[in-house]
C-alpha cells in the first residue's frame, strides 16, 4: 500500500501528455537561440508573434490567440520566482491542468497557432505547450433557423468543444464516443465524429472514417463544405445529410443508431444517414400529442406537393387541357386574363422569379429592414403587375401559396431545394402540358430510388418497404407502437425501451 506521504505526492503531480514520438527522435533545436530563429522563420515574422526571454527559458506565443491574463498570472508570474529552470520544475510550478509535451516542430507549431504557449529551455530538445486560447466565442442562443414553441430553446455556436459539452449534457454515457480528425492542409480544422457504442453500425463507423480520412483539401470552413464532400452523391440536387443547429435533434439520432459530425467554427452539425421523408419531420413533433404531430406531418407532405406542383398544373390546365378547369371557374379565369398579353408559361415563371428575388432580397437585408421589404415589396409589386396587366389576380394567389408552402419544411437545405425544382416543372409544363409534369415527376422519382445516403437507401422506409418503421414516417403514432429504432441507420440494438412496460 502507498504511505500518505507518497499518495499527497501523486495527487500533486500535474498530468501532461507525451507526443507519439520519442525524444531521439525530436527535430527540436538543443540551442534556444536557433530554436527561435527557426520558429520566426516558419511564421515569416508575423506582428502578433510574442517572445519572452527568462533566464534560459523561451516563452513564445501569438497574443491575438492566447489569454494574456492568464498566460500572466498563471505562467509567467509563476515561473519568476523559479531559481534553476529545469523542465521538472517548470511543469511543477506552472499553475494550469494541463502541461502538453512535444518533439516535434510541427506539431509544436501548430498548438501555437491554435492558442497554446511554447516554453523551450536551452540545451533540450522538448517543447512543452500550455494550452490557454482566448475566449472570444459568443454566448449560446436560441437556433435561428429552426425554431420551435414547445422544447428546447438552445443551439449550437462557433465552439468545438461547447457543442460537444451541449451533446453531452442530454447523453451522459460512457458509450458516447468522440473521435477527432483534422482536415485542411492549411487550416487544420478540427472535425469530431460522434456515436453511441452499442447502437451505430460499426460496419457503417468504419466507412464514414475512410471517407473523412480520404479528404485532401487546402481549407475547410464550415460543416456545409464537409457534407457536400462525404455525401455519397455529390452532384445530386437533393441533401443526403441533415445540417442542424439544434442539440436535441443530434441528440435524437444518436439514440436511433446515428452518426453525427461537428466542425470547429461552425454553428451547423450534420447527421447521418437521412432518408428523405425525415427531412420533412421536426424534434417538435415528439413534444406534442401524436394527433397534433401526425397532422403537422401531413400538412408538410401536402405543403411540399404543393409548392412543387401547383403553379405547374396551373400552367398545363391554361395552355393545353382547358378541359380539367370546372366550368363555374372558366369565366372569372377568362376574365382575369383577358388584358394579360403573355402565354401562361411565361407570366409564372415571371412572377415565380419575382418571388425568388423578394426572397433574397428580404434574407440578405438586416432582419427588419428585410421583413417590411418582403411584405411591402410583395404587395406593392403584385397590385402594380395586375393593374398594369402583366399578370392574373389568379396567379398571384397561386404563386403566393406555393412559395407559403415552401416555407413549411423544417429543413433549410431541402426548402431551397423544392424552390428550384419548380422551375424546370414550369418549363416542362409548358411545353408539353400534363405529359411533361409526369415526364419530370418520373425523372425525379427514380433519381431518388437511385440514392443513398451513407450507403443506405435514401428513400427508406417506403423503398426497400419496411413497414415497421412506416409507424412513425408520414405520421406518428402513440410512442407505445414506435419502440424499434429505424432499420436506415442498421442500429445494433433495434428496441429504444420495453413497450410492455410503457403505459
Amino acid at each position: 500500500m502507498f504511505r500518505k506521504r507518497e499518495i499527497k505526492k501523486l495527487l500533486q503531480e500535474k498530468p501532461f501528455v507525451e507526443s507519439q514520438e520519442t525524444n531521439t527522435s525530436s527535430d527540436i533545436p538543443l540551442d534556444s537561440v536557433e530554436f527561435l530563429k527557426i520558429i520566426q522563420q516558419k511564421l515569416h515574422y508575423s506582428a502578433d508573434f510574442k517572445t519572452l526571454k527568462i533566464s534560459n527559458l523561451t516563452i513564445i506565443y501569438i497574443d491575438t490567440q492566447v489569454n494574456i491574463k492568464e498566460l500572466n498570472q498563471n505562467i509567467i508570474g509563476h515561473l519568476k520566482n523559479v531559481q534553476v529552470y529545469t523542465e521538472k520544475n517548470v511543469i511543477t510550478e506552472i499553475a494550469v491542468s494541463e502541461i502538453q509535451k512535444s518533439y516535434s516542430m510541427k506539431n509544436g507549431m501548430l498548438s501555437i497557432l491554435k492558442g497554446s504557449v511554447g516554453i523551450h529551455i536551452d540545451q533540450t530538445s522538448t517543447l512543452l505547450l500550455i494550452n490557454i486560447p482566448t475566449d472570444n466565442n459568443r454566448s449560446l442562443s436560441k437556433p435561428e433557423n429552426e425554431s420551435q414553441v414547445v422544447g428546447p430553446q438552445i443551439g449550437f455556436n462557433e465552439s468545438l468543444a461547447t457543442n460537444i459539452s451541449l451533446i453531452r449534457r442530454y447523453i451522459t454515457t460512457t458509450d458516447l464516443h468522440n473521435e477527432r480528425f483534422v482536415i485542411g492542409a492549411r487550416t487544420n480544422t478540427e472535425v469530431s465524429l460522434l456515436y453511441i457504442d452499442g447502437l451505430a453500425s460499426q460496419a457503417m463507423v468504419t466507412r464514414f472514417k475512410e471517407k473523412i480520412k480520404s479528404i485532401d483539401v487546402d481549407g475547410l470552413l464550415d460543416s456545409a463544405v464537409l457534407n457536400q464532400l462525404i455525401s455519397d452523391n455529390a452532384l445530386s440536387i437533393f441533401p443526403q445529410m441533415l445540417l442542424t443547429e439544434r442539440p436535441d435533434r443530434i441528440c435524437d439520432g444518436l439514440l436511433n443508431g446515428k452518426l453525427a459530425i461537428l466542425v470547429e467554427g461552425s454553428t451547423m452539425a450534420i447527421l447521418c444517414p437521412l432518408s428523405f421523408i425525415e427531412f420533412f419531420e421536426s424534434r417538435e413533433d415528439y413534444n406534442v400529442r401524436w394527433p397534433i404531430a401526425s397532422f403537422i406531418r401531413l400538412l408538410r407532405i401536402i405543403a411540399m406537393l404543393l409548392s412543387v406542383f401547383f403553379t405547374a398544373l396551373y400552367v398545363a390546365a391554361l395552355s393545353f387541357h382547358y378541359e380539367v378547369i370546372p366550368q363555374a371557374l372558366l369565366v372569372p379565369l377568362g376574365e382575369s386574363r383577358s388584358r394579360v398579353p403573355f402565354p401562361p408559361l411565361f407570366e409564372a415563371v415571371l412572377l415565380e422569379f419575382i418571388i425568388e428575388l423578394l426572397r433574397e432580397a428580404g434574407a440578405r437585408l438586416p432582419t427588419k429592414v428585410g421583413q417590411t421589404m418582403g411584405i411591402v415589396g410583395g404587395i406593392v409589386i403584385g397590385t402594380a403587375a395586375v393593374q398594369a396587366g402583366f399578370t392574373s389576380n389568379i396567379l398571384i394567389i397561386i404563386v403566393a401559396l406555393s412559395a407559403l408552402a415552401s416555407f413549411t419544411t423544417p429543413s433549410y437545405t431541402m426548402g431551397s431545394l423544392i424552390r428550384i425544382i419548380r422551375f424546370p416543372l414550369l418549363f416542362l409544363a409548358g411545353f408539353w402540358g400534363f405529359y411533361g409534369i409526369m415526364f419530370g415527376f418520373c425523372i425525379i422519382l427514380i433519381h431518388l430510388l437511385r440514392l443513398t445516403t451513407l450507403e443506405s437507401p435514401y428513400l427508406a422506409p417506403f423503398y426497400p418497404p419496411r413497414f415497421a418503421d412506416w409507424l412513425d414516417s408520414i405520421v406518428r403514432l402513440p410512442i407505445k407502437f414506435t419502440f424499434r429504432r429505424p432499420q436506415l441507420a442498421r442500429p445494433q440494438n433495434r428496441n429504444k425501451y420495453n413497450p410492455d412496460k410503457v403505459k
